[in-house]
């Protein structure tokens, strides 16, 4: 009986080893700290200015509030449970990308003039839901909307 219980001990042990090995194998090799996995900037071109667009169900945020006249790549990022899609609509023309699957990204380039634009999701009915905001090019900043109003204004 002694025998199997140290035999039982023998591999019970190895087994803890090897267990140990693999879980150490499996290590950030950063001295024990703690990492976080941010994606790369996705780079522009020189003279375009990058805005980043969340797009979540039914809310678009700006990386920008401000915006003068120029060169703009806007990255939308669908972080939503819903397909989206970035629509830019002024004096500049409408420009979209295609629609995005939730996780999924894509890129917009527009040349925005001064004036008012309204960016808004395309996608069946959601700027409906609130899915909408205006920016002003030049002159003073407008605010951005967050939240959607009623006739009301609440």
């Amino acid at each position: 009986m002694t025998r199997t219980l140290t035999r039982n001990r023998v591999v019970l042990g190895l087994a803890a080893g090897a267990l140990a090995g693999v879980l150490a194998g499996c290590g950030g090799g950063n001295g024990g700290g703690s990492t976080t996995s941010t994606p790369p900037k996705k780079s522009v071109e020189p003279g375009v200015t990058q805005v980043n667009a969340d797009l979540t169900d039914f809310h678009i945020a700006l990386s920008q509030k401000t915006f003068k006249p120029g060169s703009y790549t806007f990255v939308a990022t669908n972080n939503g449970h819903h397909d989206h899609a970035l629509e830019i609509e002024g004096s500049a023309g409408e420009h979209r990308t295609k629609t995005l699957a939730p996780g999924a990204s894509g890129t917009v380039k527009v040349t925005l003039k001064s004036g008012t634009y309204e960016i808004y999701c395309p996608v069946d009915g959601h700027k409906d839901l609130g899915m909408k905001t205006k920016i002003t090019v030049g002159g003073s900043s407008a605010p951005v909307n967050k939240t959607p109003q009623n006739s009301n204004g609440y």
